[in-house]
């Protein structure tokens, strides 16, 4: 007999699922049964929070939904934090759950796990939640949730599977999947009205988001052609080459930057929300359009939020990009020292004349960092360098920086999130930016690397607290209470988990680490002291 459970994993490898995190327990062992007999890898965190982040990592690098298993109850509230970062991020993510018996479902009757309603606790969090009710169901509630995925705005999904269900015959269940959506294109009538309105600008300024990570060479197309500067949010690094003489990096939060935002005639928004965190990290509430904007989405309702668009047009980022080109016809060969290049040009001098001291050290470590490994994945947390690299580090190519200062804003996502995104990426050097509070809410996952063999670089930033909320307290004369936690020995705590650590003496100390890491076999935790000599 076929059991529904069985038929699942099935259904996901044909899916092209190849990865599933979780932790078993006794409502989803029957999920297990048929995994051996698919090639679909299993990775045990040691937390569900884990198991998310390590799916979001996973998802940011692959660009495939990562897929959980996750218990009733417990399991899905430590879950639900991973959800909520990436619910914010606009990350695809499978999260397949059990919950109790079908004839117990809202009884209160006290059972192992029991939740009044498991699908409204992470409704905020999931693009849907569904409850599967009968084996039958599946094909059609999997279809919807890649449906998802591949042809709209990419969030968590949420299926939840009573015990009896996941046991249930599925012999009888036709497997046939429905068809996948692509992504939407632009309607033409309002693309020919985009470049007229393109063509007439004299100071026109391109500002992408995370939406136009999977077109980086279309982007560069779309601002050559137009000449414009560009900023980018940091889950769209990466989508200019390095260097390149139209970047603005992504600073829109400083004055420079808004100062061109207010000097612009026109203001072209592409897969970004225009949120806070990308567009106001001092939360002065001085990022301000006040020309014309044409903002371009494949989320209908992001068009107006935030900054209502004067033209909106609904689409994937690719295909708008591809049709704006096409329709502007024959421009000026791009002139790397042309007007739009100088205009760029001014603004990053004044970013350059205006970076805070204290950045001076963290820009030697990140300097450090992609001098000795180019190639690098940087999967960050709520951290020191992280804060300042978010402005200062450009990518060399997109899916390669991304934290949780961004959006949601989590601590302990950094370790979690490079495992996934290692087991995505195996052949590229993934570096964990965590500083020394935000990995004790998940250093045990230190041991699902060593488990995995998922040799990532743990760069540990210790300042011996919370040094951020800190700062924040003193700034505004708050006692500073709750920040100067207990620092225990990192270096013999991830000993004594199966890796490798070291302390930082020098820079090139650091890059000597680097490298011995990046050829090891098994995860190595690297700790550099905030207020060490050579960061001076």
């Amino acid at each position: 007999m076929l059991t529904c459970g069985e038929l699942l994993v099935e259904l996901l490898e044909g899916l092209g699922v190849d990865t599933v995190f979780g932790i078993p327990g006794v409502h989803t062992v029957d999920l297990y049964r048929g995994l051996p007999n698919t090639a679909i890898r299993h990775v045990t965190p040691r937390h569900e929070q884990g198991a998310g982040f390590m799916a979001d990592g996973y998802a940011r690098v692959s660009g495939k939904p990562g897929v959980c298993f996750i218990i009733t109850g417990p399991g899905m509230t430590n879950i639900t934090t991973a959800m909520g970062q990436a619910y914010a991020d606009s990350i695809p993510m499978l999260v397949i759950s059990s919950v109790n018996n079908t004839g117990q479902l809202g009884m209160g009757g006290g059972r192992l796990h029991e939740l009044p309603s498991q699908s409204n606790l992470v409704s905020g969090v999931a693009a849907f939640s569904h409850t599967l009710m009968r084996p039958d169901e599946l094909p059609q509630v999997l279809t919807r949730a890649f449906a998802v995925f591949n042809g709209a705005r990419p969030r968590p999904v949420h299926i939840e599977i009573p015990i009896d269900v996941i046991t249930a015959p599925a012999d009888h269940v036709r497997r046939k999947l429905g068809a996948l959506p692509s992504r939407p294109g632009p309607c033409p009538h309002a693309i020919v009205h985009a470049a007229a309105m393109l063509k007439a600008a004299k100071r026109p300024l391109l500002l992408l988001g995370g939406g136009c990570a999977d077109a980086a060479a279309e982007a560069q197309r779309l601002a050559e052609a137009l000449d414009a500067p560009t900023a980018y949010t940091i889950n769209a690094k990466g989508v200019l080459p390095k260097g390149h003489s139209l970047a603005l990096g992504s600073n829109q939060t400083w004055v420079p930057v808004r100062k061109m935002v207010l000097a612009s005639d026109l203001i072209l928004a592409i897969g970004t929300e225009l949120g806070e965190t990308d567009y106001d990290g001092v939360f002065d509430g001085n990022f301000r359009i006040e020309s014309p904007l044409i903002r371009i989405d494949i989320d209908a309702e992001q068009l107006n939020r935030n900054y209502p668009a004067d033209l909106a047009i609904l689409s994937d980022a690719r295909q708008a990009m591809q049709a704006l080109v096409a329709a502007l016809g024959e421009v000026p060969a791009f002139n790397a020292e042309g007007v739009g290049s100088q205009r760029a040009a001014t603004v990053r001098a004044e970013l350059d004349a205006q970076w805070p001291a204290n950045w001076k050290g963290q820009c030697k470590v990140l300097d450090t960092l992609q001098r000795t490994l180019p190639d690098l994945i940087v999967a960050g947390d709520s951290t020191q360098p992280v804060y300042s690299g978010n402005y200062l580090f450009e990518a060399t190519r997109t899916r390669s920086w991304f934290n949780s200062a961004t959006g949601y804003g989590t601590l302990g996502y950094g370790l979690p999130a490079a495992i996934g995104a290692k087991l995505a990426a195996p052949q590229r050097p993934v570096i964990a930016l965590i500083g020394d509070g935000g990995i004790q809410f998940t250093l045990p996952e230190l041991a699902s690397a060593v488990e995995a063999g998922a040799p990532i670089i743990v760069l540990l930033w210790n300042n011996s607290g919370y040094g951020e909320i800190k700062r924040y307290m003193q700034n505004r004369d708050i006692p500073t209470l709750g920040v100067d936690i207990y620092t225990p020995d990192f270096q013999g705590l991830a000993r004594a988990f199966g890796c490798n650590a070291e302390k930082v003496t020098s820079l090139d100390h650091l890059a000597a680490l680097l490298e011995a890491a990046a050829k090891a076999d098994r995860p190595s935790l690297i700790e550099v002291w905030e207020h060490a000599d050579f960061l001076a």
